[in-house]
C-alpha cells in the first residue's frame, strides 16, 4: 500500500470528510481492520483566505508549496491537493515536489467522460467559477461548461466562505443552490459538478435527480486506486 499525501484545511470541515473516504475505500476494497497509509499537512485557512481575497497566487503558491514539502518529506508517495480553488496554483506545487500530484479537476473529468455526459453545470468558490483554471482544463477533456449567471455566483460563494467553511448547514442556502442547479439544467446541463469541496455537505444527491458529481468523494477514490494500484 502507498502512502497518501493530503494537503489540507481549506477548509478542515472538507479534509475530515477526505480522511473518512479514503479510510473507508481502503477497508471495503480491503477488509478487516485495514487503514489508509496517510501523510497530512494542514494549513491555516484564515491565511490562505487573506491571500485569495487579495488575489496574490504567488503567494499563496508559496504557502502550499512548502506544505506540499513537508507531506513529500512524512513519505507520501502521491500528494493531493484537498480543495477545487488552491488547484489555480496546482501546477506551481506539483513542480515543486519529485512526487506526482493527483488533480482533482482530472479526476472528476475522467468520472464525468465514463458516464457518458458531456454538458456540465459548474458550482465553486467565485474564483473556480470565474477564472479560467477551472474550466479550461474541463474544456480540455472535451466538456462543455455552464456557469450560474453573476447573482448566483455571488450567492454561491456568499454561502461557500460564510456557512460552509465554518460548518454551518442552512436549509435556505440548500433551498438556493437546488435552484441555481434546476436553472443549470434549464439551460442544458447533464449533471453538475460541485467544484468546491465544502459543498457535498450541503447538496447531496438525495436533494435533486440531476446527477451531481462531488470533487471531494472522486478526488477520495482516486487516491484510493493510487496507493493500491
Amino acid at each position: 500500500m502507498k502512502t497518501i499525501g493530503l494537503l489540507g484545511g481549506m477548509s478542515w470541515e472538507s479534509t475530515a470528510p477526505y480522511y473518512r473516504l479514503i479510510n473507508e475505500d481502503v477497508r471495503r476494497r480491503l477488509g478487516g481492520l485495514h487503514s489508509a497509509k496517510i501523510a497530512m499537512v494542514s494549513v491555516d485557512f484564515h491565511d490562505v483566505e487573506i491571500l485569495q481575497a487579495n488575489d496574490d497566487w504567488g503567494a499563496a503558491a508559496d504557502v502550499l508549496i512548502q506544505s506540499a514539502q513537508q507531506v513529500e518529506a512524512a513519505g507520501a508517495d502521491c500528494l493531493l491537493i484537498c480543495s477545487n480553488t488552491m488547484h489555480l496554483v496546482a501546477d506551481a506545487v506539483a513542480d515543486s515536489i519529485s512526487i506526482p500530484l493527483l488533480h482533482l479537476v482530472d479526476a472528476t473529468a475522467q468520472q464525468i467522460k465514463s458516464d457518458s455526459v458531456s454538458r456540465v453545470g459548474l458550482l465553486g468558490t467565485r474564483f473556480t467559477m470565474e477564472k479560467d483554471f477551472y474550466r479550461e482544463r474541463l474544456e480540455a477533456q472535451g466538456l462543455t461548461v455552464l456557469m450560474p449567471d453573476a447573482d448566483a455566483r455571488h450567492r454561491v460563494n456568499e454561502v461557500i466562505y460564510d456557512e460552509l467553511c465554518l460548518g454551518e448547514i442552512r436549509d435556505d442556502s440548500r433551498a438556493s443552490f437546488l435552484s441555481i442547479i434546476d436553472d443549470l439544467r434549464s439551460r442544458g446541463a447533464e449533471a453538475v459538478i460541485e467544484g468546491c469541496t465544502e459543498i457535498g455537505l450541503l447538496v447531496t444527491a438525495s436533494d435533486t435527480d440531476i446527477e451531481l458529481y462531488d470533487t471531494t468523494q472522486i478526488h477520495a477514490k482516486a487516491a484510493v486506486d493510487f496507493s493500491l494500484d
